[in-house]
């Protein structure tokens, strides 16, 4: 089996076609992060999978509340987490702010996070962090079923994802194969049903018509427009919409409660170890935990937060309804595989 960097870097390479985003490289001696700026103040260097829009001014309260100044470097997700492993020990980073569990699995399997303090794992529920306490869950984001409600009513369309390659959905059903909220509900379904059974359904979706989109704002624009009947995406697409989501012609479709189309993937976060005895990376993943921030991502993302009794996005169940699967989030990390399938199949 190759090494977990081979692995992730040749994932970024299938999605990205370049994996020169490791500007840091060079150089025999690693360099540790520096805490301290020029000027004596203190610094944070943070790669951010998280688009910068959504958390740019949650990272501005943090600096106004610590007095930390903090260098982000945004990029996708799939894209740092390579870029990290490519660094290694040369990297600047500190902390790594990822949309979704696999990538922060990945960083972790190949020995670049370190223990995070157990006030800050223990915060969230164990089916949303790390069980060995490398990275913490902060959001959880559901995957749903987004459908035309002038064509459909809820109850014709599926709990369960796998019925969309039925008859009945050819041509009609809209994805983003590139999207890694997709791979990674493509990658729960091989963790949870076997590779034949994710692989049977990943062709019946190519076989059925699927129509193929660039992101989840595209396939809702799809579904609400009524050009695609059904289209599956994270649920805060639809919640945060300027429109009051009520409203819209597309509404949301759950999945069945226990199963992988209830999928709740979450956003998290890691220390890198050349930062384990950082006291600003320990700070700023404590204050990502803490009140304002957990209320931020409910009221501004439309994200769950998973820390109790800080509110919950408006116009959807609350999370503790969802029913998730029993997936250990970290499993997901071989989103590599899923990433293969896709390609071997003919959807990225």
């Amino acid at each position: 089996m190759s090494s977990p960097r081979r692995r992730f870097g040749l994932l970024a390479g299938a999605l990205t076609a370049a994996l020169a985003l490791s500007a840091c490289g060079g150089g025999s001696t690693p360099a540790a992060p520096a805490t301290t700026g020029a000027s004596g103040e203190r610094t944070l260097v943070v790669y951010s999978g998280r688009e910068e829009a959504l958390v740019a001014p949650l990272i501005q309260q943090f600096e106004q509340a610590s007095g930390i100044k903090v260098e982000t470097r945004y990029g996708s997700t799939t894209e740092l987490a390579a870029q990290l492993l490519e660094e290694g020990d040369r990297t600047p980073a500190q902390v790594f702010l990822s949309q979704e569990s696999g990538a922060l699995g990945a960083v972790a399997d190949a020995g670049r996070l370190t223990e995070l303090p157990a006030d800050v794992t223990s915060a969230v529920p164990a089916n949303y962090t790390s069980k060995d306490g490398l990275w913490v869950g902060l959001t959880g984001r559901a995957r749903v079923v987004a459908y035309d409600s002038a064509t459909y009513s809820a109850d014709q369309v599926p709990g369960d994802i796998t019925k969309l390659v039925e008859p009945q959905w050819k041509g009609k059903v809209a994805i983003a194969p590139t999207n890694a909220s997709f791979q990674a509900h493509v990658t729960a379904l091989r963790v949870s049903a076997g590779e034949e059974a994710a692989r049977n359904w990943v062709k019946g979706l190519k076989a059925n018509d699927v129509q193929i989109h660039r992101n989840n704002g595209a396939i809702l624009e799809a579904v609400n427009a009524g050009t695609a009947g059904v289209g599956l995406i994270n649920h805060y697409y639809w919640a945060r919409s300027e429109t009051d989501p009520a409203t819209l012609r597309a509404q949301l479709k759950f999945g069945d409660p226990g199963s992988v189309s209830a999928l709740v993937n979450v956003t998290g976060a890691g220390i890198l170890t050349g930062a384990a005895q950082s006291p600003e990376a320990a700070e700023f993943v404590k204050f990502l935990v803490s009140p304002p921030a957990q209320k931020y991502f409910a009221e501004k993302t439309a994200e769950y937060p998973l820390v109790a009794g800080n509110g919950a996005p408006k116009a959807v169940p609350p999370l503790e309804r969802l029913g998730g699967p029993d997936i250990d989030l970290a499993k997901l990390s071989s989103v590599q595989e899923t990433v293969a399938m896709l390609t071997q199949e003919g959807l990225v």
